[in-house]
């Protein structure tokens, strides 16, 4: 399943863009294995650096594009679609296309590719007066 952008734009909340999104991965699990300095020396490129940026100015620094849901730490860019070496010896459009690209928070990245919804942001819950009472 080829997972977009503009599929994802039709999910309104970030849970359900998580159910789109999510990976199922184990924690723990090796991506690239020994090869992991292919995809970190990308990762450092001028091209992912002008991509990235791109990204987080249309996602607004909103987790996973989600209007109500913005990001207080950093920013990070998750590829909707799990990368293989191929993709990066071959330069595939997967790496820099912004149809296949979302912001995101830490927590949600690491929740998309464990599957632990747990770790997605709890919706603002404005304070009330005697809402910290004890008795």
């Amino acid at each position: 399943m080829i997972r977009t952008y503009t599929e994802l734009r039709e999910f309104k909340t970030l849970e359900e863009r998580f159910d789109y999104l999510r990976l199922g991965g184990a924690v723990g699990s090796s991506t690239f294995g020994f090869d992991r300095w292919v995809n970190q020396q990308f990762y450092r490129s001028r091209e992912w650096k002008q991509a990235r940026s791109y990204i987080i100015a249309r996602d607004m620094g909103m987790d996973l594009g989600s209007e109500d849901t913005p990001i207080l730490g950093a920013h990070l860019i998750h590829h909707m679609n799990p990368l293989t070496m191929d993709d990066f010896e071959e330069g595939s459009d997967n790496l820099l296309d912004p149809e296949f690209l979302i912001t995101t928070a830490l927590r949600t990245h690491n929740a998309i590719h464990f599957g632990d919804k747990s770790l997605l942001p709890k919706p603002y819950i404005e304070r009330q007066p005697g809402d910290t009472k004890l008795w």
